[in-house]
């Protein structure tokens, strides 16, 4: 099994201390924001069982997210909304939203770890990481913490719009969430420039 803390060793030999795991979810939801997670984890992080968020249950995310919480260093958090979204682009988006995830960590790190292969709007050194959620646990942690917050957000919003079954899908482009949205429309957290959302704006459902 690769060792997950490979990423942050070489920037350890770099000279860097401050590393910072970076990730996000919901880049492919039809419905409510992209969150993403930033995370500095002590060189000695106590806790089995990171790994890529997708790879885990619920359970388990949910067991890992309070640990993280627990013994991380710092969590910085952000989230862009469907409106922002719609503005400037999902990729866009989603790395502003890293960006700013990044901002909201105290101490300010001084090295990024980046999942995927875009650098983000920072002055902090940064490394991009293909698939950097399974091979570097700073970035693990991240995507935890992401998937976690975006979950429950949208559990929050299937309050507000149980029509749609936020709660069950988290937005995603499930066929019950399509019939949904061709039975009521789309409501003020759908991404109305994605399309399966954008065909049927017209007949939108008020707050």
């Amino acid at each position: 099994m690769a060792d997950l803390r490979n990423y942050e060793k070489k920037a350890e030999k770099k000279g860097f201390s401050i590393i910072a795991g970076v990730d996000e979810a919901g880049r492919g939801p039809l419905a409510g924001p992209v969150v993403s997670a930033a995370v500095i984890l002590p060189a000695l992080f106590p806790v089995p069982g990171i790994n890529d968020s997708k790879k885990l249950s619920p359970k388990k995310r949910d067991y890992l997210y309070g640990k993280i919480y627990e013994h991380a260093l710092s969590i910085g958090i952000g989230i862009v909304d469907s409106t922002e979204i719609d503005r400037i682009n999902i990729l866009q988006a989603s790395l502003l939203c890293m960006s700013v995830s990044v901002d909201n960590l105290s101490p300010q790190p001084d090295y990024l770890l980046i999942d995927g292969t875009f650098r983000i709007l920072s002055d902090i050194p940064q490394e991009p990481v293909t698939h950097g959620d399974a091979l570097s646990v700073s970035i693990a942690a991240a995507s935890i913490i992401a998937k976690v917050t975006r979950d429950r957000l949208m559990e929050r919003y299937h309050q507000d719009y149980p029509q749609f079954g936020f709660a069950r899908h988290k937005g995603y482009p499930t066929r019950a969430h399509k019939e949904a949205i061709r039975k009521f429309g789309c409501c003020p957290i759908h991404r109305c420039s994605f399309r399966g959302v954008k065909e049927y704006i017209n007949s939108a459902v008020e707050s």
